[in-house]
This record gives C-alpha cells, structure tokens and sequence, in this order.
C-alpha cells in the first residue's frame, strides 16, 4: 500500500509493483476478461500461474496431512520442480496469443485497441526483469525461424520487421 495517499506516494508505489510478476498477470487477465474474443488459448498462461499458487499453497498448509501425501505431494513437487518450463509454456503461449490476435484483427471480432494494447504488454514481459529472460529466449527462436524464411522468399519484409523490431526494443 502507498505510505501516503497522495500523488508521489502514489507513484512511488506504483513503481514498486509495475515489473511483478502478479501486476503482469493482472493486465493480462484484464486484457482478455474486456474481451470480445473468446480465446480458450489465453488460458494457459493463467492456469500455469494458478497450478503454481495451488502447489505452494496446499503444501505449506498440508503438507502433513494424508491424503495431502497420498495425492497432492507428487504433483505439487512436480510443479515446483518445473516452474522454469511452465514459464517458458506461458511466454510461448503469450508471444501466440499476440499472433493470434493480429490475426483476428482480419475476422468480424477485430478490436485494434485492444491488440495495440497486448502487444505493449507483450514489450513489457520482455523488458520486465522477472519475465524478461523467457520472453527474451521466445523471440530469439522465432527471430532464428522467421528471418532466413524472409530474406529467402519475402525480402521486402526486412523494413517492416525491423522497423517493428526497434519499436519492440525501444
């Protein structure tokens, strides 16, 4: 919470919690609950989150309970134990998503704001330092699989693509 309810406070506070990993996810969830796209894709990055909050959660709480360790203890330390491949499935899934609506821009369901405004978040998962590094490693795998294909068969795609490429980076 700001320590003082006024502008400055406000903005220190804000500061604080801009680049979590939970401020992200909330822009998320808000991204697509204003939806008229209904995507079932977008799920599975908040899924990955909620398998992760559930596993910490029922461990710490029942973690001496029977059937805690008859039937959760296993799963829950698989996901503990995988977190960074669930990371890198959410910013695969995350990096999709952002295609896909580009794509839905050409259907009767198009919504330009909205797209605009996943693709800066997209650019804020791969700036924020808590996301950075499986966005970071996404894109490199589709720069390595995109830009060969381009300079081959659509070289007159190199301007847009880097033009978009330094916005992305800016």
């Amino acid at each position: 919470r700001p320590r003082a309810w006024n502008l400055q406070g406000v903005q220190v506070w804000f500061r604080s919690i801009y680049g979590t990993k939970d401020f992200i996810y909330l822009l998320y969830c808000l991204t697509f609950v204003t939806s008229n796209l209904h995507l079932k894709f977008a799920l599975i990055p908040v899924l990955c989150r909620a398998l992760e909050y559930v596993a910490k959660f029922l461990r710490r709480n029942f973690g001496r309970a029977t059937m805690y360790r008859k039937y959760f203890e296993e799963p829950c330390l698989w996901v503990e134990s995988n977190t960074t491949t669930l990371s890198i499935l959410t910013s695969h899934a995350q990096i999709g998503m952002g295609f896909l609506m580009i794509i839905s821009l050409l259907s009767q369901h198009r919504n330009f704001l909205q797209t605009i405004m996943y693709w800066q978040l997209l650019k804020l998962m791969y700036h924020a330092p808590v996301t950075a590094g499986y966005h970071q490693s996404a894109w490199t795998k589709i720069g390595q699989t995109i830009y060969p294909l381009v300079n081959r068969y659509a070289p007159f795609l190199n301007t847009p693509l880097t033009t978009a490429q330094r916005w992305f980076l800016s």
